[in-house]
């Protein structure tokens, strides 16, 4: 789910709130978010994940593109869930006015699409180790279009399993 954001403009530039716990708790969104991550990436092409924290500690996640160009993309990885298995992709930019909602269960990759692409994070749990999931970014079952040829992806991302290998098929 995409939130709008409201860019308030003047001569000096713009403000935007980029939280509101009433507005969240008004939508049945999450209001806590005890952990907040940066990510910066140096190259255009680069590929991180698709992660995810297995239950009992899910992350719901805000993201936002704070520099450069994404193509963010979340996999509902909820086993039982009826879209099970469907992925979702989103551009999101620093000229964009959204953050993207991803509830727990949903594994979150993206592809950077211009070099020095930032990512904000809030975090609905704390990070645990134990706990930490994923898979291949090009798992034959997601059939994910990445829009760049991947140029940078870390060892422990190409390591991860493919989508097919969660043993689940719905």
């Amino acid at each position: 789910m995409k939130i709008p954001l409201r860019r308030e403009r003047d001569e000096r530039g713009w403000f935007a709130r980029t939280f509101d716990a009433d507005a969240f708790a008004a939508l049945g969104l999450a209001t806590s978010w005890p952990e907040q991550g940066e990510a910066w990436n140096a190259r255009a092409g680069t590929l991180r994940g698709l992660h995810l924290q297995r239950e009992p500690h899910g992350e719901t996640k805000v993201i936002r593109c704070t520099r450069g160009a994404v193509y963010d993309v979340l996999v509902d990885a909820r086993p039982g869930s009826p879209t099970f298995g469907r992925w979702e992709a989103f551009e999101l930019s620093e000229d964009d006015e959204t953050a993207l909602y991803a509830p727990a269960g949903l594994a979150h990759g993206y592809q950077t699409l211009r070099d020095g692409s930032a990512l904000h994070y809030l975090l609905s749990a704390a990070y645990e180790p134990s706990a930490a999931a994923g898979y291949r970014y090009d798992s034959p079952r997601l059939a994910i279009p990445w829009p760049l040829e991947p140029s940078v992806i870390s060892a422990r991302d190409r390591a991860l399993p493919p989508f097919e290998a969660s043993g689940i098929d719905a």
